[in-house]
């Protein structure tokens, strides 16, 4: 059995506080870390950061959503306190979809939520898609749970991909980590983040940072940084989605929509002209209309979440009472505990 739970500390929070654990699933390259909120018979929630991010920028939207839930939010692979992946090795949305297995098998869950952000929305739309059994709700914070690439640029990306691997794999260790004092990190973060507060900084700072010699460094892998060369098209995207059970919540944030329909924006990359960018998100979103799930915009922008929490948190918790807790419990889903 392995050993998940261990350093259980306590947050205060300004909406309650709370018990929180620390997270530790062994895999075959090091571990996948986490942080673990709630009863440890709650109905299962977990809970996927998205791009450059880590399991932090959860940490002000769970303590105002349904106490009778056990939040699992991860670090995922080359995020926050997770280890990097192996020498070598690609950083893609099958790759992360085969870490939420890992965990959710460690957990011994088989049925459970997922709560995305962004890229962690789109890694929640994919392991809904491939394991609908086990899955019974899906929300997705500014994502469509899925990106589609037009299928011209497929081998131009997938070619990037393999040279910077090529061209990163050349630089010298030293080059790989630079080191920062905490306030130029701070500084480095919000400007690669205009959408954070500085409050929401500091909180991501917390997995994001690791102590060395002469300063700080990032914890991230900066593979995470080379273009992604596993793609999938709009059309196998809605073959995908056509394949999720659960029910699902989207929420936009007004502001991040409009950017999106123009130009790259908070670790999205421009895959289609302008013209076609609208169609394939509109394809995408009316395909989940089609299908009765709720599709909602709210004002914000796309770290709302975690900046400001209660902007989000009345429609997710809604979501989850509606959609989960009224729902029988399964008992084999709620084994967190006994690890």
């Amino acid at each position: 059995m392995l050993q998940a739970l261990k350093s259980v500390r306590h947050l205060q929070s300004s909406a309650m506080k709370q018990a929180v654990s620390e997270l530790c699933v062994p895999v075959p390259w090091g571990e996948l870390r986490g942080k673990v909120w709630g009863p440890d018979y709650g109905r299962p929630v977990l809970c996927l950061h998205g791009w450059a991010d880590n399991c932090g920028t959860f940490n002000t939207l769970i303590p105002l959503l349904p106490k009778e839930c056990r939040y699992v939010a991860m670090d995922l692979a080359g995020h926050g306190q997770s280890s990097h992946r192996s020498p070598g090795d690609f950083y893609s949305f099958p790759a992360y979809v085969m870490d939420v297995r890992r965990v959710v098998d460690a957990l011994q869950w088989s049925k459970f939520s997922i709560i995305g952000h962004s890229m962690g929305g789109n890694v929640a739309g994919m392991f809904g898609a491939l394991y609908p059994e086990m899955v019974d709700a899906v929300v997705l914070l500014d994502s469509y749970g899925f990106f589609p690439t037009d299928k011209k640029e497929m081998m131009k990306v997938m070619r990037q991909g393999m040279d910077q691997m090529v061209q990163f794999e050349k630089m010298p260790e030293d080059k790989k980590r630079r080191v920062y004092t905490y306030e130029n990190a701070v500084e480095r973060l919000m400007a690669a983040n205009p959408t954070l507060s500085e409050r929401s900084v500091h909180i991501l700072l917390e997995r994001g940072l690791v102590q060395v010699e002469g300063g700080v460094a990032f914890t991230r892998d900066l593979r995470i940084n080379l273009k992604n060369i596993t793609r999938i098209s709009l059309e196998q995207s809605l073959e995908l989605q056509s394949g999720i059970q659960a029910s699902v919540l989207v929420i936009l944030l007004f502001l991040f929509f409009l950017l999106c329909l123009s130009r790259a924006e908070d670790g999205f990359e421009k895959m289609f002209s302008e013209p076609e960018q609208k169609k394939v998100t509109s394809a995408v979103l009316q395909a989940y209309r089609d299908r009765n799930h709720a599709v909602v915009t709210v004002p914000g922008d796309h770290h709302v979440h975690l900046n400001d929490p209660k902007a989000v948190a009345p429609i997710v918790s809604d979501f989850l009472q509606t959609k989960v807790l009224t729902q029988p419990a399964r008992q084999t889903a709620e084994r967190t505990s006994k690890l």
